[in-house]
């Protein structure tokens, strides 16, 4: 795993449980019938045995993003396993548990993605060790006290998540208010609903359907046209979707208003037919649907004849949920972006209400999401922003309580500690002394399992086990070889020294990979007639993949073209396949560029094709707009060894691109083919 942007990586080392060989007991009377039993008995437990434990995650995607609390709950699942009421992780899960004989977490700190490219060729051990890599946000509280689930204070237990004072036991200072993006955006001063509605710039930048969008010409309009106030009424609005031959659309649609109120709670038959009901998360079954005859139309014609001509949506990342309506709103807020975070990320809705709200939504014990549910958690975080302001919204610290796993556990200790406080013991199994949120390495430590925790000194606050200081990085890994192998659940951390971890340092090192990856997109090809369509090029390396910038060469005697490709994986395939090619009726040269530091750039090319991370994909190009995903699936399913198909969407035209990966269970491609494909039609 990575940390994205700063302060820590996190790597985890599962190791197979060594197996004693069963013993032999001879029984000569036995018959051949039974010994032929015995052997295959034998046989099958020994197959039995060979198992290793494996993770498997559908992280393959624009967003390998994971939270703190994820990883906790993946170390949780790792150390104790289902004997314990440890379930298993919800991004991710692991094979064969029991065949871990202990966890490793390896820790290094001020270690980001950007040092692991940056000497990619250097941590070759590294690459082969760990297949599965995720991006960690950024974290002010202790990382190591987050991923286990520990180290909270007696300040957060006194604190009731939900309630206008929750904080971290601190109020942020002034100057890190300045810099939150809630302060940026909107102030510290409070303000009525139409200071949070989204401008049309904001509209058009987060995907929200618009007149004369591309892609929007047969949406239906509110007609809800009249001017808000800040007394305009408020609606809470959800859906739930369904994976069709069309793509996901809408099958169930909730409305609430600000009192909470449901409105409108409506079912609605698909055009197309369904593949995938995803009842998981949409609670939609075939059953439920079988009688429902009502169409997306009537839902439509429902909407414009409940919503008042000044209404105003709420809801959670609501953009989905129009395109979903197949409607266009002009006055809209939006939960995910009215709680801001940095560099663009959003907190989930279900985090929201816990945290803010104190309310559970979206609970494991229930079959799917409900809509209605949802639409009136977000109408009542609207109204906790408003009635509290952007200061106190702050003030919540969400970013810290984010990073404290157990937040319901939290709010349980505290309501204990109320009744305690009254006189009134509550009922319970378990002794009340001890906080949930501490019981991962209690448990690890009552079962006779030894916990470590190797460090520098200033981690010695941590009071996660029994710590085992060190003065420098040799000394720990001296340590960690002889007590590692001894222990069950580990945890190393390593730091860099300061001038390692500069600013200026660290600019330099980001600067200077944004110029080789640049340098890696891009290809000089040519030469070409003076007579050259430009276009008809452009359209040539455009079956390759996205385009980002294509210039003529006028330096040159003959004409030569740069193209600077979106993804690496595009400029590769115009090295393999245009280069020596007939392009134009010209016999073309393609190349990249010639740098100090693209010298090792085909060492590096094929590092990352051997890349254990990308084993198995195959990059495909030149996809027709007129594919569906129905088409895409259809085209390569003579492929027996598929196992996924990722194909990106353009964010700001919501349509797909030109190009898909396949990931394949084949550990590496055939000898002489190439994982870089052009589609044919």
């Amino acid at each position: 795993m990575f940390a994205n942007e700063m302060n820590e990586a996190t790597c985890i080392i599962g190791h197979k449980r060594s197996h004693e060989c069963n013993e032999e007991v001879e029984e000569p009377q036995k018959t051949k019938k039974k010994r032929k039993v015995d052997e295959d008995t034998c046989q099958n437990q020994h197959q039995r045995k060979e198992k290793k434990s494996r993770l498997s995650a559908g992280l393959f995607g624009e967003d390998c993003e994971i939270s703190h609390e994820q990883v906790y709950e993946f170390l949780k699942y790792a150390a104790l396993g289902k004997r314990h009421n440890a379930a298993q992780p919800s991004w991710c899960r692991i094979y064969h548990r029991r065949h871990l004989a202990k966890v490793v977490v390896i820790v290094l700190q001020e270690v980001s993605q950007l040092y692991f490219y940056r000497f990619y060729l250097q941590f070759k051990h590294l690459r082969r060790a760990f297949q599965h890599r995720f991006s960690l946000p950024p974290t002010s509280a202790n990382f190591i006290a987050s991923v286990c689930g520990e180290g909270i204070s007696m300040k957060h237990q006194n604190s009731i998540p939900g309630s206008a004072s929750a904080s971290n036991g601190h109020i942020s200072k002034n100057s890190d208010l300045q810099k939150d993006p809630i302060i940026e955006k909107y102030g510290e001063e409070k303000h009525g609903l139409t200071s949070y509605i989204l401008t049309l710039e904001e509209m058009r930048k987060y995907n929200y359907p618009l007149e004369g969008s591309p892609g929007c010409e047969n949406y239906v309009h509110t007609q809800c046209e009249s001017p808000r106030t800040d007394s305009s009424p408020l609606f809470g609005l959800d859906c739930e979707m369904c994976l069709t031959e069309k793509g996901n659309e809408v099958t169930r649609v909730s409305l609430v208003d600000a009192e909470g109120q449901c409105i409108m709670d409506e079912l609605i038959k698909p055009e197309t037919q369904i593949l995938n009901y995803l009842t998981r998360y949409s609670g939609i079954t075939r059953k439920i649907l079988l009688p429902v005859k009502t169409k997306l139309p009537e839902i439509q014609d429902k909407l414009k004849k409940l919503l008042p001509r000044d209404a105003v949506l709420v809801g959670h990342s609501l953009n989905a949920d129009l395109h979903a309506l197949q409607m266009i709103h002009p006055s809209v807020i939006d939960t995910s972006l009215l709680f801001a975070r940095h560099k663009g990320r959003r907190f989930k809705l279900k985090f929201l209400a816990k945290a803010v709200l104190g309310k559970e939504i979206q609970c494991e014990n229930k079959v799917g999401h409900d809509p209605t549910e949802d639409a009136e958690a977000a109408i009542e975080l609207l109204q906790y922003f408003i009635d509290q302001g952007p200061r106190k919204v702050v003030e919540l610290n969400l970013e810290t309580v984010l990073s404290a796993p157990n937040l319901m556990e939290l709010s349980q200790q505290k309501s204990a500690l109320q009744l305690q406080q009254n006189g009134i013991q509550k009922q319970s199994s378990e002794p009340p002394s001890i906080p949930k949120s501490w019981r991962f390495l209690d448990h690890l430590n009552a079962t006779g399992q030894k916990t470590l925790l190797l460090s520098r000194k200033e981690l010695a606050s941590s009071g996660l086990c029994q710590n085992s200081l060190s003065a420098s990085n040799k000394q720990i890994l001296k340590r960690a070889i002889q007590e590692v192998p001894l222990s069950s659940f580990s945890i190393i951390q390593l730091a860099l020294r300061s001038e390692h971890v500069a600013p200026d340092l660290v600019a330099e090192v980001c600067e200077k990979m944004r110029i080789k990856l640049a340098d890696m997109l891009t290809v000089y090809a040519g030469p070409f007639d003076k007579d050259f369509c430009l276009n008809s090029l452009r359209r040539e390396f455009k079956k390759c993949g996205p385009i980002h910038s294509l210039t003529v060469l006028t330096e040159t005697h003959q004409p030569h073209i740069c193209i600077q490709y979106e993804v690496l994986e595009a400029a590769q395939l115009a090295m393999e396949s245009l280069n020596g090619a007939d392009v134009a009726g010209s016999c073309i040269k393609v190349q990249r560029p010639v740098t100090v530091m693209m010298v090792d750039c085909d060492m590096l090319i094929k590092e990352l094709e051997m890349d254990i991370e990308n084993e198995g994909v195959i990059y495909v190009a030149g996809l027709k707009k007129t594919l569906t995903e129905t088409d895409l699936h259809e085209k390569f399913s003579h492929l027996k060894d598929l196992q996924a198909l990722f194909w990106p969407r353009d964010l700001k035209r919501g349509k797909h691109r030109n190009y898909c990966f396949l990931i394949s269970n084949l550990r590496k491609c055939p000898r002489g083919s190439s994982r870089y494909k052009q589609a044919r039609s």
